[in-house]
């Protein structure tokens, strides 16, 4: 994968913000505070998962694997952004800049596989409660679980090995604080179609397919809460799915803002439009994570109790 490369491009650089120096300060201190509640509300959330029995359900397991992941995510690109904007160092090897793409592919296919996933164990415990234990057994989500990571894995190892193949023919600045595929995909000097027909390929399937299963989900949702008498009831149906719509609205809308039209040499408004992709990938990778347990936290009772007895604030009560 390196090989192909390596007599015409040996690194790439990451302009990032280097055009406006004063923000730079900024942002690093921005970026940093968010990294370090990424890292503090993710892993909370996580032994939370694993200790307190009351989130020993497929909702809390699902859950785990999306703050894993989030870790995960941010870790592989925030470190970077962070010395790139306080050191000035915006150069990355033609093998870390590989690597750094297929976790970020990797990280957001499998995040997209997740939230479908999330939205039907959500249906099922919803509208067949009673048959809820049998449909979603241990062995059911954990290979649900396994599915996204190992599908969101292979997705990622398709694209950048396509992208990573293509020659640069020297050309190795890249305007964007990541080796973000499409930011890569323009400085090619060779057809790109492959590459556009692939990822097209991988929205339908990564993209569009889990947002599908999410809608016709909760349309059966909402019409099964819509016709419980009770008001308590469908307060708490109501209750156990907003959190998760909301992460997937903030994540749908950012992702398909980046992915949707996977046109790489759209130079179109050239410098207006890399300066908010940039921002814009900002915000998916750090921002999103950032809110993720932030939103379970404050709009699930379970993982409030959880969290506070993980702190040791106070016992969570059987």
């Amino acid at each position: 994968m390196v090989s192909t490369n390596q007599t015409f491009v040996g690194e790439f650089i990451l302009l990032g913000l280097s055009g406006h120096p004063k923000l730079e300060i900024t942002f690093f201190a921005l970026i940093l505070i968010m990294y370090l509640v990424i890292l503090t509300g993710n892993g909370v959330l996580i032994i939370a998962s694993i200790f307190d029995a009351r989130l020993h359900t497929p909702m809390y397991f699902f859950l785990g694997n999306l703050s894993f992941l989030d870790i995960c995510y941010t870790s592989s690109s925030v470190p970077s952004t962070l010395v790139s904007l306080i050191s000035k160092k915006r150069n990355i090897s033609f093998s870390g800049c590989a690597v750094q793409m297929f976790l970020g592919f990797a990280m957001g296919s499998t995040e997209c596989l997740l939230l479908g996933m999330m939205a039907f164990d959500r249906y099922v415990a919803i509208c067949n409660p009673l048959r809820y234990p049998i449909i979603m057994s241990r062995m059911v989500y954990v290979l649900m679980a396994s599915i996204s990571w190992l599908s969101g894995g292979i997705n990622s190892i398709v694209q950048t090995v396509l992208a990573m193949q293509l020659p640069f023919c020297g050309n190795n600045i890249i305007h964007h604080f990541l080796c973000e595929i499409l930011a890569v995909l323009k400085l090619a000097c060779a057809d790109t179609s492959l590459n556009v027909t692939s990822m097209l390929v991988a929205n339908m399937v990564f993209l569009v397919l889990p947002l599908l299963v999410i809608f016709f989900s909760y349309m059966f949702i909402l019409y099964t809460i819509l016709r419980m008498k009770s008001a308590t009831g469908r307060h708490k149906a109501f209750s156990t799915c907003s959190s998760h719509l909301t992460v997937v609205i903030i994540f749908y809308g950012t992702i398909f803002f980046m992915y949707a039209k996977p046109k790489s040499q759209d130079v179109l408004g050239k410098s207006k439009m890399q300066a908010s992709e940039g921002l814009i990938s900002v915000f998916y990778g750090v921002v999103t994570p950032m809110l993720n347990p932030i939103i379970y936290s404050l709009r699930n009772k379970d993982v409030k109790a959880a969290v506070k007895y993980v702190l040791s604030i106070k016992p969570v009560s059987q």
